[in-house]
């Protein structure tokens, strides 16, 4: 019998992205696990409605087994099935993040052995959360190059604190992660980007976009940016402006989101001050894009590397987590806050041994 794997949702940054990397690891590793303390040291312990989300959208598309699974619950036992590729739609109920739970249930169904189609509902533009446009413009974008192809489509923009939102996500399947070497940055190529309102007065984006410009000429007096306008299709209202700059062997994704009594002008100058902080390093890719990465590269054919603008405490989190799963090495050279070339060495083998379910297609809409 598989040994049951005991994580402590308490360790490291203590949030929810302990339990969303267990629940990724587990399907793949077909490794059941209990996760106790879940995010003791929040405001709010316990599962949220995202959270529940992704842990009964883990036990659908793998006909899993749970326990706990309730809001306010701070433990869970889950033991998975076989993950089946098929048509799944699943609504978070409140504007909790559709990205993580989407983040949560691609890789798994990625490497399974069939094509599926994911439609999330919730959040698609809310705080401490990719937004739909980093996972289109920069998550997607390394998916492919390191072997796991998808399409992103944005139904509905949903922002906070009204949702609404609507996620589809379309892969394959049979994908074989491939190694990623990432650490020399070589030149700034371009910078382009986009500025959206939904909902909302058109001129709040153009405030945006044109703050965000006169901020990038003093650092960048030699690149003209390239930043669109938009109106973006919603329930809710809300703003993003999202920068993303492409070098010659990487690339960087930084956006910022509007909120009632915040300014269009600040909301540009934290999508820009994230974007110069990083082009004064010399990272290859952004810190968020890192931790994302993780999973997927501890299951390629080969050693990665990766240079990272900040060391934060979600990468090192999730390396811990991940160790629990798989007998990999992940090296990271340097203390939180700074610059740091991040290793994963994969333990040779584990990719045949993952799951690989039935054909069949399974649908789930409910």
């Amino acid at each position: 019998m598989t040994t049951l794997v005991e994580v402590d949702g308490a360790s490291g940054e203590g949030g929810g992205q302990i339990l969303r990397s267990a629940l990724t690891l587990s399907l793949l590793t077909r490794r059941p696990f209990r996760i106790s303390r879940i995010r003791a040291n929040r405001d709010r312990p316990g599962l949220r409605p995202q959270h529940l989300a992704a842990v009964r959208a883990a036990s659908r598309v793998s006909g899993g087994q749970v326990t706990g699974d309730r809001v306010g619950s701070d433990e869970v036992a889950f033991t998975p099935g076989e993950v089946r590729p098929g048509d799944y739609f699943f609504d978070i109920g409140t504007a909790g993040a559709a990205s993580l739970v989407l983040q949560t249930l691609l890789p798994p169904l990625a490497l399974a052995p069939g094509s599926s189609c994911l439609t999330i509902r919730g959040g698609t533009h809310v705080p401490w959360s990719p937004c739909y446009h980093y996972l289109a413009w920069q998550w997607r974008f390394f998916l492919a190059r390191l072997g796991i192809p998808c399409n992103l489509t944005l139904s509905m923009a949903g922002f906070y604190p009204r949702g609404g939102g609507e996620i589809v996500a379309r892969t394959a399947g049979d994908a074989r992660p491939r190694a990623l070497q990432l650490t020399e940055r070589g030149v700034l190529r371009a910078i382009r980007g986009f500025s959206a309102v939904a909902n909302l007065p058109r001129e709040i984006a153009e405030r945006q976009r044109s703050q965000a410009l006169h901020r990038l000429r003093t650092p960048l007096p030699d690149v003209s940016p390239d930043v669109s306008v938009e109106e973006l299709p919603a329930s809710s209202r809300g703003t993003v402006l999202l920068l993303l700059a492409e070098l010659e062997f990487g690339r960087a994704c930084c956006f910022a989101l509007g909120a009632r009594g915040k300014r269009a002008e600040r909301v540009a100058d934290e999508a820009v001050d994230a974007l110069t902080a990083f082009l004064n390093t010399d990272a290859v890719v952004d810190p968020w894009l890192v931790e994302q990465l993780l999973i997927p590269l501890t299951l390629a054919d080969g050693p990665s590397s990766l240079r990272t603008s900040e060391v934060t405490a979600h990468l090192l989190t999730n390396a811990e987590v991940i160790r629990l799963f798989l007998p990999v090495e992940i090296g990271v050279d340097a203390p939180l806050g700074s610059p740091a070339n991040v290793r994963l060495k994969p333990a040779t083998g584990e990719i045949s041994r993952l799951t690989r379910g039935a054909k069949g297609t399974c649908s789930a809409r409910s």
